[in-house]
């Protein structure tokens, strides 16, 4: 039976990795996510954990090693942030396209420079066009459950891909809350051995990671696109028996008080739940204001997108990093994008916030909902919070 539990949230999730019953964590510390696989490491020293805990001299060979242990059939698990995070970059691809069900806890940090250890997207925006699953949590529960889910949904047949668990650094990481911890009992049920498709082995000689020729490579890549899109289904699958066993239901988009809005905002991460207080104050104000929390980034979720605007007069979506010499930051430019077509849309006003840590209070959001009421569609994008 699930115990509550209060703890930091990166250690939570590391709990809550370790009830999934990895073979091979291999991680190297990195500000601000370094306590995930030093409690790993702890809880492994202590025999809690049947494990194989590789301590690697850097995150190129933390991934090196998760690519290879997964491919030999292993339950793999890393973490990193940030500059940790560019210096697997080189692996980051080879992992989706070997179809490797490696589960990556990402404690969002800006990337330098100038050289900032607080939290902003700007990382995960590196490599969210290289074939992983995403998802963001939003507080220390869903950072738990997502750990959970991740396993699942990345080694079930029909998906076999790589999945990132996104974690605000500090605004997350560091946190201690209140949550729901999952027995060994429920997870065991909920999260079967995994059962590879191939695996490397001397008595079973397989190639994987081989040479893709010209003549392949654009099938190769229509293929780990068309997987990564349909694990949408899966995901979808796996969120529904979530709920049915642990009451805590997961959409790709989670609303709160959008019903009769007028102003919608979307978020992505921990800041929507300081917006959500934002939301109940304006609504005081007789401001209808409502709030769009995206939980699945990869596969982004299109269809959800738009059946969630509809009708809506004006949308802020949240950016927490710039897509430099862009047109619109990264979130917004994919929201734009899925609602160019339909034959009415809000207007879309894009605020980037938060950058490099920077505070957004309750009413920094009041004051970007009010501004976003009386916009006009021309309307760029604006770093909030630069000091003029």
């Amino acid at each position: 039976m699930s115990k509550r539990i209060g703890m930091e949230i990166a250690m939570a999730a590391a709990e809550a990795v370790a009830l999934c019953r990895p073979d091979v964590i291999a991680a190297y510390p990195i500000t601000p996510n370094t306590h995930i696989p030093e409690h790993l490491a702890d809880i492994v020293a202590d025999g809690h954990l049947d494990c194989e805990y590789i301590a690697v001299e850097s995150e190129h060979s933390a991934l090196s090693a998760c690519t290879g242990a997964s491919a030999a059939g292993a339950r793999v698990f890393t973490a990193t942030s940030s500059q940790g995070l560019l210096y697997m970059y080189e692996i980051v691809p080879v992992v989706p396209s070997m179809r490797l069900p490696v589960v990556m806890c990402l404690g969002n940090r800006a990337i330098s420079g100038p050289i900032n250890i607080w939290n902003d997207h700007s990382d995960y925006m590196c490599v969210r066009d290289l074939g992983w699953i995403a998802m963001f949590a939003s507080n220390g529960q869903e950072t738990i459950d997502m750990c959970v889910q991740a396993f699942k949904i990345a080694e079930h047949a029909d998906v076999m891909l790589p999945i990132l668990v996104n974690l605000d650094g500090f605004q997350l990481t560091h946190v201690v809350e209140a949550m729901m911890m999952p027995s060994q009992e429920e997870v065991d049920k909920f999260l079967p051995p995994r059962k590879p498709y191939a695996a490397i082995h001397p008595d079973n000689v397989v190639s994987m990671g081989t040479l893709g020729l010209p003549d392949i490579y654009n099938e190769a890549k229509k293929a780990n696109d068309e997987a990564l899109i349909n694990s949408k289904k899966v995901i979808l699958e796996v969120w529904k028996e979530w709920e049915k066993m642990f009451g805590r239901k997961y959409e790709p988009i989670m609303s709160y008080k959008a019903k009769d809005a007028d102003v919608l905002m979307l978020t992505m991460g921990s800041m929507g739940e300081t917006a959500q207080v934002a939301i109940d104050e304006l609504r005081k104000e007789g401001f209808k204001a409502g709030l769009l929390d995206l939980k699945l980034y990869r596969p982004f979720p299109a269809d959800e997108l738009k059946k969630a605007l509809k009708g809506i007069k004006n949308l802020i979506v949240i950016d927490r990093a710039v897509m430099s010499g862009g047109a619109a930051a990264p979130v917004c430019a994919e929201v734009k994008s899925v609602m160019y077509d339909e034959p009415t849309r809000p207007v879309i006003t894009n605020d980037i916030i938060g950058l490099g840590g920077r505070d957004v209070r309750v009413e920094d959001f009041k004051k970007i909902f009010k501004k976003a009421a009386k916009a006009k569609p021309e309307r760029a994008y604006e770093i909030y919070g630069v000091r003029g």
